[in-house]
């Protein structure tokens, strides 16, 4: 690569729990640049959490936190083009995309979600990742079967 890469910024706790991976989620959560309204609807999804997992002694964050671990990837394939023939080679995940592809996951599958509100369908889809199911986990689990198909071409890897 010609240029450096460029500094990791620094993220700011969120100010409800402190957590700088709440600001990440939220961040990516975001439309238009209107943080407060995605810090609302994250809030909202979890105090929907909270109410609807109370007879669970864990506290909603970490019914959150534990719903994006379970739809975290370990592996994927990446296309690497090897004397004409493409080839879908198996990759470890970065641990920087891991987190970075569980929140795509978890916010692409809510706002497919029926629901009124952002906020119940973000919470109906952590919900089911905390339980393993649901469209975040089936899109993980696919990727993680297309890994093991491919396993052959493994030796291809850079």
């Amino acid at each position: 690569m010609r240029k450096a890469t460029p500094k990791k910024r620094i993220l700011l706790p969120d100010p409800k729990f402190g957590d700088v991976l709440v600001t990440r989620f939220v961040n990516n959560l975001m439309l238009d640049g209107k943080k407060s309204i995605a810090y609302t609807i994250f809030y909202n999804a979890l105090d929907i959490v909270g109410e609807k997992m109370k007879d669970s002694e864990t506290t909603p964050l970490e019914i959150w936190k534990k719903a994006l671990e379970n739809i975290t990837p370990q592996v994927e394939v990446k296309s690497r083009r090897i004397g004409g023939a493409t080839f879908q080679v198996p990759m470890e995940v970065r641990s920087e995309r891991k987190v970075a592809l569980a929140i795509r996951y978890l916010l692409s599958f809510s706002k497919k979600r029926a629901g009124r509100s952002m906020a119940e369908k973000l919470a109906a889809e952590t919900m089911a990742a905390f339980n393993n199911e649901g469209g975040a986990i089936k899109r993980k689990e696919e990727m993680h079967r297309m890994a093991e198909a491919n396993k052959a071409f493994a030796h291809f890897r850079f």
